[in-house]
């Protein structure tokens, strides 16, 4: 009898990696065990917790005996009324509960749904260069043909249109963008989402808004839905993890005309089945916070900031200081080797985990990250590690 072949994973397997952060956080959690007190200054998971109100709405409504049984697909009434509410009071957009909004569990999740939704194999995807790994997984695990588009310094990191008017634009479905741009904290202009919609809508390209920071160091929030017409091409997702120090929560939405939404609730309610409802009314009491909760929140950040910018300069590493969000995105010396070695001696000598920026695409390979999600204390300590060895 002939032998069966040996089982192999499917050919999307061998397309993608392991989320460097998975890899590097086990190795940080080795030399941690090992005795060796690694400060991380690598990822973007805040490290306070969330409005107290959203705590205690949590413990009391999953006291409840009748709360834990599947929810709709998608989500409570509530929840999707919550973040018309917001969209309304911070951004100035008006946003149809019923038909325009779809919660997810996380926007990472709302990243693979969209590519699902208007994929095919084959299909040219534009994606950020330097810019979020999973934009580049996800499209790859739908088996799309990737178009890296160039954001560079020079260029304000900032896509250049006539550039992309270069490219096969009548085999591309899908643009990516994000802004305020992780990993480089640079704001958009109103110009340039004016331009993104024109763009979009000139070639019928869907553009996908990933809006995370836009609260982070920023008292003037950003939304692409806000310019006349995007809603006919745009879906922006929004989450709570960072505005509301929610990351572990897993609560984020996106918005979108009711054609798209209905297409994205296709894929979503094949996939998943729902949120746990106390959590939904816990993330609806975190949505109605006042301006002071967003004040606290970049107060802090802002004091974190003024450390990390001292880290930066204790590396030899040149930032730009208007940027914004969680993190500080900096130029290494021009004698460092590569990012991904200049990281590692800072993490073997130093003790101190930050971000390489070769992760982030070939443009981001001369500069490095560092998160803002570490106590000030502990900012203050890295400074002092590193100012001891030589740079």
């Amino acid at each position: 009898m002939k032998s069966k072949p040996a089982i192999t994973p499917a050919d999307r397997v061998s397309e993608i990696q392991e989320y460097y952060f998975s890899k590097k956080l086990r190795e940080v959690a080795r030399l941690n065990a090992e005795g060796h007190d690694i400060i991380s200054l690598g990822i973007g998971g805040p490290d306070r917790p969330p409005h107290a109100d959203v705590i205690g709405t949590l413990a009391s409504e999953a006291a409840k005996p009748n709360v834990h049984s599947y929810q709709p697909y998608v989500g409570i009434p509530e929840l999707r009324q919550a973040f018309a509410d917001w969209y309304a009071r911070w951004y100035g957009v008006t946003l149809d509960p019923a038909r325009e909004i779809q919660p997810l569990i996380g926007s990472k999740e709302g990243i693979l749904h969209v590519s699902l939704t208007f994929l095919n194999p084959g299909d040219g995807v534009l994606v950020p260069n330097p810019g979020y790994p999973t934009y580049t997984s996800a499209s790859r695990l739908v088996q799309a043909e990737i178009f890296p588009y160039d954001l560079t310094e020079e260029n304000g990191w900032m896509p250049d249109f006539d550039a992309l008017e270069r490219l096969p634009l009548d085999r591309i479905k899908l643009m990516w963008v994000n802004y305020p741009h992780m990993p480089t904290g640079t704001r958009a202009t109103r110009e340039l989402f004016e331009r993104l919609v024109e763009f979009g809508r000139k070639h019928n390209i869907v553009i996908a808004h990933d809006n995370p920071y836009s609260f982070i160091l920023s008292d003037r929030p950003t939304s692409l839905l806000q310019i006349e017409g995007a809603k006919d091409i745009v879906v922006e997702m929004n989450s709570m993890s960072k505005s509301h120090n929610m990351a572990g929560w897993r609560v984020a939405m996106l918005a979108s005309n009711p054609q798209f939404v209905e297409w994205i609730l296709k894929v979503k309610s094949n996939v998943d089945s729902g949120q746990f409802r106390p959590m939904m009314l816990a993330a609806v009491k975190g949505l109605q916070a006042d301006k002071s909760w967003y004040e606290d929140l970049n107060a802090n950040y802002s004091r974190r900031r003024k450390i990390a910018e001292q880290v930066m300069d204790a590396l030899g590493c040149r930032f730009d200081p208007s940027q914004t969000g969680m993190f500080l995105w900096g130029r290494i010396p021009d004698s460092a080797t590569s990012s991904e070695e200049f990281a590692d001696r800072v993490l073997r000598d130093a003790r101190v985990f930050i971000t390489p920026g070769f992760i982030f695409g070939s443009n981001g390979e001369r500069y490095v990250r560092i998160s803002l999600c570490a106590t000030e204390a502990r900012l203050a300590e890295a400074l002092q590690r590193i100012k001891a060895i030589s740079f």
